[in-house]
């Protein structure tokens, strides 16, 4: 609830590891600020916060909590109950593991293929099964719960011990495993990003290929990436509405969230297929389109002024 006297304080909310690396953080902090809004950036897990003196919380930048999912959903719960969070505790909940691509393919929505491996299964026999009806040359192999592409590997069909060890690691670890086909149109077209605010969208951008064959994944907090400014294909505009809809009548979420990322890849025929649907902790990309902050920090204030 917003309290009188003031047009609302909002707790810009990252981690330790991500400060200063969040690019649109400066850009989404300016564009508050002209609009007459306090902003404080704080990280999740400072267990000095008083989460109740702010008027919302928006998860930005709170790229550490996959290897805390635990310890991070404890922490949603607490702070949904001092304050607004956005987007949602009940949304950001469901999107943190991978296995939410299940419902996206139930609900018709044409997500890449996924299968998985729970610990516990035996990792080889799993990924066997998945490869007999995968017709592709390559495949990626990653933890359900996961940023940034760590944990992920790009590998050939025949490289099955590689495949075993890193699922089992990970298994061992009690981390669930998703398999997908790579999509090889990934190194000509690369990935689209369509960004959303208020189910309304806004732009979109460019990654180049991220995962390179055989590499080992990323130590690092999240894999560098090309990005470039992308006009998006009006298939895949039209995908990015059908899940925005979606998620409205979803009741994980009064209305559309705040903001959404849904990133793409094309088949060979061009045809755009969901890898990913980012409602937790996304960059948003606000630099690489006029008046993207703008138009972000406009559906926070209305946000705001709803209450």
């Amino acid at each position: 609830m917003q309290r009188p006297g003031g047009p609302g304080r909002l707790a810009l909310v990252g981690a330790r590891a991500a400060r200063g690396l969040d690019e649109d953080m400066p850009l989404l902090e300016a564009a508050l600020a002209a609009r007459g809004l306090a902003t404080e950036i704080v990280d999740w897990d400072d267990p000095q916060v008083d989460w109740a003196q702010f008027d919302l919380a928006l998860l930005r930048s709170t790229w550490d909590y996959t290897d805390r999912l635990a310890e991070f959903r404890r922490w949603l719960a607490r702070v949904a109950g001092l304050t607004r969070l956005h987007n949602p505790r009940a949304l950001v909940e469901w999107n943190t593991d991978k296995h939410y691509l299940r419902e996206l393919a139930v609900a018709g929505l044409p997500a890449v293929a996924s299968s998985f491996i729970e610990p516990g299964e035996a990792p080889r026999p799993a990924i066997e099964r998945f490869l007999a009806g995968q017709p592709g040359a390559e495949f990626v192999i990653k933890p359900a719960v996961g940023a940034g592409s760590r944990g992920a590997r790009r590998l050939a069909r025949d490289q099955l011990a590689q495949a075993q060890a890193h699922a089992a690691g990970l298994l061992d670890a009690g981390r669930s495993v998703l398999l997908q086909p790579y999509l090889d149109a990934v190194d000509r077209d690369g990935e689209t990003a369509l960004l959303f605010f208020g189910g309304q969208f806004s732009h979109a951008i460019r990654k180049g290929p991220l995962l390179q064959l055989n590499a080992d994944p990323t130590r690092a907090l999240f894999a560098p990436e090309h990005i470039t400014p992308r006009a998006p294909l009006p298939a895949e505009q039209a995908v990015g509405e059908r899940v925005m809809a979606m998620l409205a009548a979803s009741g994980r979420v009064s209305g559309p969230p705040l903001y959404a990322r849904v990133d793409l890849l094309r088949d060979a025929g061009g045809a755009p297929f969901i890898l990913e649907l980012e409602l937790a902790e996304p960059s948003l990309f606000l630099g690489f389109a006029a008046g993207a902050a703008e138009r972000f920090a406009g559906h926070i204030a209305a946000l705001l002024e709803a209450r």
